[in-house]
């Protein structure tokens, strides 16, 4: 087994619901369609959260359910307005 294998972040079907703002009979039809990576623990799904990543971002109404009721409607909250604390210094003119 990989590092990046054990090392990997993964959620039950209900919390990627959440997560994503779609409902678990999608995640479902995805997992059926081989869309995502899994385990099974217990009899339950562990899904790999890089592979709901990209999943995501692979078809538009999956991407905007994601961006207006999952994850994506925090990250404008997040963003640092802040420059003095920001990773990124400001552009400085040559």
């Amino acid at each position: 087994m990989s590092d990046q294998t054990k090392n990997a972040f993964r959620v039950t079907l209900s919390e990627a619901a959440k997560l994503f703002g779609v409902h678990d009979k999608t995640l479902r039809r995805a997992l059926k369609r081989g869309e995502l990576r899994y385990v099974v623990v217990r009899g339950r799904y562990r899904l790999h959260f890089e592979s709901l990543m990209i999943w995501s971002q692979k078809t538009v109404t999956v991407r905007n359910k994601r961006d207006m009721h999952g994850i994506g409607q925090w990250v404008e909250r997040w963003r640092i307005r802040n420059t003095l604390y920001s990773p990124r210094p400001p552009k400085q003119e040559p």
